[in-house]
């Protein structure tokens, strides 16, 4: 069965795809089984994308401007870790809006080999952690509560994916959102016993002042001054 025939031939080529590639379980996807559910003959493929590859390529790619404008289609609050909340659900619901090209984004994962879309989701996430991290938020580097955030927010995605719309819970999502962002929040820090509290707050510090520097690129140290007061920061603000 081909997509509506009313479509332009490249969106129908996209689409179809996208679906394949979904549904491949990592087997190979023919041009023959792209342009057959496109509705299409292969010179017209090759017009617009010039190949397979190319077009494999353009559907992660308009997959990652879509993900992307979708992460952003909000005003800041002007509190990061709320903000963080928000692009979790934006996250979320554009996987289960869009879910044969979520898979083909965030579903087709090898082994020890991981996708460049994974690292650039992940650099989209770190850049509102940093402002958390800035305004002494997370007791955790930026960079690794992006990597924790991100993980659960694909396996939960994945998860309401697999199940079928009528029973999917979507408390799962918000209850996993919130206890995530709890554990790298300094909230956490500030529940710890009364010994570790001057230890967290320390390291909230440093984690603060760490995001502050490499944001500000500031020049009232030379280089390598920065590059050593930087490395004590790392240290401190990755001790447990």
């Amino acid at each position: 069965m081909s997509f509506d025939d009313q479509l332009p031939p490249k969106i129908r080529l996209l689409r179809a795809a996208a679906e394949l590639l979904a549904n491949s379980e990592g087997s190979a996807v023919s041009t023959r089984q792209i342009t057959k559910l496109a509705g299409v003959t292969a010179p017209t493929l090759y017009h617009h994308f010039g190949d397979k590859e190319g077009l494999f390529d353009a559907v992660v790619s308009a997959g990652f401007e879509e993900y992307v404008a979708g992460e952003r289609d909000f005003a800041p609050s002007g509190e990061p870790l709320e903000d963080v909340r928000r692009m979790w659900d934006n996250h979320v619901q554009f996987g289960l809006t869009q879910p044969h090209l979520y898979l083909v984004m965030f579903g087709n994962i090898r082994p020890e080999s991981r996708p460049a879309i994974v690292a650039d989701a992940e650099a989209l996430l770190e850049e509102m952690l940093n402002k958390a991290a800035i305004s002494g938020q997370i007791n955790v580097p930026p960079r690794e509560a992006a990597r924790s955030i991100l993980a659960a927010n694909v396996g939960v995605t994945l998860m309401l994916i697999a199940e079928p719309v009528e029973e999917r819970n979507l408390e799962l999502s918000t209850m996993t959102r919130d206890s995530m962002i709890f554990a790298v929040s300094t909230d956490t820090a500030r529940g710890a016993a009364a010994e570790d509290s001057g230890k967290s707050s320390v390291v909230v510090a440093a984690i603060a002042l760490n995001a502050a520097l490499q944001a500000s690129h500031s020049d009232q140290l030379s280089s390598s001054e920065l590059k050593l007061f930087l490395e004590w920061l790392h240290r401190i603000s990755s001790s447990s």
